[in-house]
């Protein structure tokens, strides 16, 4: 099956958001329209989408603030996984940071999803010896 990864249009909304559902990621504290209208107000090419056959099967939105880069909602449709999506859509993510003179990538996945962090060891990553904070602002 081809695969065409692009940059996010307005157009792909409701399909990225009906995939962040399916995949989980869409939780209360996180409003799906407005983490999109947020990222494309900066750094809009760093939100990629993944289609194959016209049809929306990954999504992963990067950021670099000039220190590092950051990944979040990397997903792919629960039928399409473990035909080497996710690994494409992280490709074009570092491409895309390594590009701007990103030297390193950080993210975050919760300690009791080990196939996403045995996904992630198997691209590269490793863990940091590092304690995440969090504090929300709205």
């Amino acid at each position: 099956m081809p695969l065409t990864i692009r940059p996010y249009t307005s157009e792909d909304q409701d399909a990225v958001i009906a995939l962040w559902e399916a995949c989980g990621l869409v939780v209360p504290q996180n409003d799906p329209r407005r983490d999109i209208q947020t990222k494309i107000q900066f750094q809009p090419n760093l939100f990629l989408v993944a289609m194959a056959e016209d049809r929306l099967v990954g999504t992963v939105m990067a950021g670099y603030e000039g220190h590092r880069g950051w990944i979040n909602y990397l997903a792919v449709a629960p039928a399409q996984r473990r035909r080497g999506i996710a690994k494409k859509m992280m490709a074009s993510a570092e491409k895309k940071l390594h590009a701007l003179g990103c030297p390193k990538i950080n993210l975050q996945v919760r300690r009791t999803n080990t196939t996403v962090i045995n996904f992630y060891r198997a691209i590269g990553f490793m863990e940091d010896e590092v304690i995440s904070f969090g504090k929300r602002l709205s």
